[in-house]
């Protein structure tokens, strides 16, 4: 049901050749990008009709608009389970009391007396949101995505989700309804690269956005490579994973219960366990077993997950060649189930989230621990963060100097253009000196 890779024994190496002995998804962005060039360019040149055309295409239904109406999302609201509803608002309050903390404060630095740097915090001012629609509803992907923008200031939003033909061509209800209650107005039945050029260039519906954030499958991934450095964007998400570093003070039924909560995700999905326990690799192998058998989306998602190539038990001759395994491989979610994990988790260097000990699940941080579920993928914690408010921030540096505070260092900075040949720059100092530079 899932492979083994033992590290035992030998030193492990370092920095790639470690990496490239882990398990990984394949996940070719660059292949998936030459075919959704073409929809991204039709999006530009057709704009609405282009959309219409694909959701036909692509999701079977055919729209006689792409935004949704009003009407329909405070249906969707109204409709709700009020059993859910309550969970969602649960999952919003909490995700607003650790985002509100992050809002940076403007800063003023005096750099010598006369010259101040300040750096101030400015959002971005239209922010398009995606939410997947495929083989799930990701309403908790609405709330993630659009909590740090709100609490970043963001001044515009949209959401687009791709059209359902079970529900007319509308976004799953309870996508609609978390809209509602997250106070998105502007929602549009559109998915894939599509809904990304959307944002990327606007249509005659939708105003371009500067940034657009929110999990998705490959082609989402392209679309947002390909528009990279015309807008802003979180991450390219690939499929989710999750590490567990265990010993043998772990539970194997917790283990591979979490094991399972990730490859349900996806066939792709990716499921590494980090042991030095033998008993503990085994125990977790025999309560997969079981524990597969008695869930939903066994043979479409979490068995081709856990048998991929991507996912494995991974042996180790103790803790601290665990610890360089899970830093090599950099995982979205990282769970610590070890003896003082608290301690073991501060030893971390790359991960998106970690969960510390047996009551912090990753499903927790999916939903309602207050953390951000959108997280780097495929190794990219090693450099890249999370989504939080700063990702929907712009810092600004305001230098503002006196004259006296310039004339200070008039000369350093006239040395320093002509060391790098460029004497405008000195001769822009120069003239407001009456072309003399005032020595020291």
């Amino acid at each position: 049901m899932i492979s083994r890779i033992d590290l035992r024994g030998d030193a492990l190496p370092e920095g790639p050749a470690l990496r490239a002995l882990l398990p990984r998804a394949d996940f070719d962005v660059a292949a998936a990008l030459e075919k959704v060039r073409p929809i991204c360019e039709d999006v530009h040149h057709r704009g609405d009709a282009a959309l219409i055309e694909y959701a036909e295409k692509f999701d079977g239904v055919r729209l006689a608009q792409v935004r949704v109406p009003a009407a329909a999302i405070a249906e969707a609201l109204a409709g709700l389970d009020p059993v859910v509803r309550e969970a969602l608002e649960e999952s919003i309050r909490r995700a607003r009391i650790v985002h509100a903390e992050q809002r940076r404060a403007p800063h003023t630095t005096q750099v010598v007396p006369g010259g101040t740097v300040t750096e101030k915090w400015v959002p971005v001012e239209r922010v398009g949101l995606y939410a997947p629609g495929g083989r799930s509803v990701y309403p908790s992907s609405v709330i993630m995505n659009a909590v740090p923008a709100q609490e970043a200031g963001v001044g515009s939003m949209a959401l687009a989700s791709p059209p359902q033909k079970d529900f007319g061509g509308l976004p799953h209800p309870t996508i609609l309804a978390a809209c509602a209650l997250l106070g998105i107005d502007e929602v549009y039945a559109v998915g894939g690269a599509q809904a990304v050029a959307m944002f990327a260039y606007g249509t005659e519906t939708c105003a371009p956005a500067n940034m657009v954030t929110g999990p998705g499958n490959i082609w989402v991934a392209a679309a947002k490579r390909y528009f990279t450095g015309r807008i802003g964007i979180d991450t390219e998400a690939g499929p989710t994973e999750i590490a567990v570093l265990a010993d043998d003070t772990a539970d194997a039924v917790h283990v591979a219960s979490d094991l399972i909560s990730q490859a349900e995700h996806d066939p792709l999905a990716a499921a590494v366990l980090v042991t030095d326990s033998i008993a503990l690799a085994d125990a977790v192998v025999k309560e997969l077993e079981p524990q597969v058998a008695a869930t939903k989306h066994v043979e479409d998602r979490i068995a081709p997950a856990l048998a991929g190539r991507q996912s494995a038990i991974v042996l180790v001759d103790g803790l601290e060649e665990g610890l360089r395994v899970v830093d090599a491989y950099g995982a979205e979610h990282l769970e610590i189930q070890t003896a003082d994990a608290a301690a073991v988790a501060d030893r971390v260097k790359n991960a998106g989230a970690i969960f510390v000990g047996p009551w912090a699940p990753v499903s927790l941080g999916d939903y309602c621990a207050g953390s951000n579920h959108v997280l780097p993928t495929g190794g990219c914690a090693c450099h890249s963060s999370g989504l939080s408010v700063q990702s929907f921030l712009r810092g600004i540096h305001i230098v503002d100097y006196s004259r006296d505070a310039l004339a200070d260092v008039a000369h350093h900075v006239v040395t320093l253009a002509e060391a790098e040949d460029l004497p405008a720059h000195g001769a822009a100092v120069k003239a407001r000196f009456g072309w003399k530079v005032p020595t020291q």
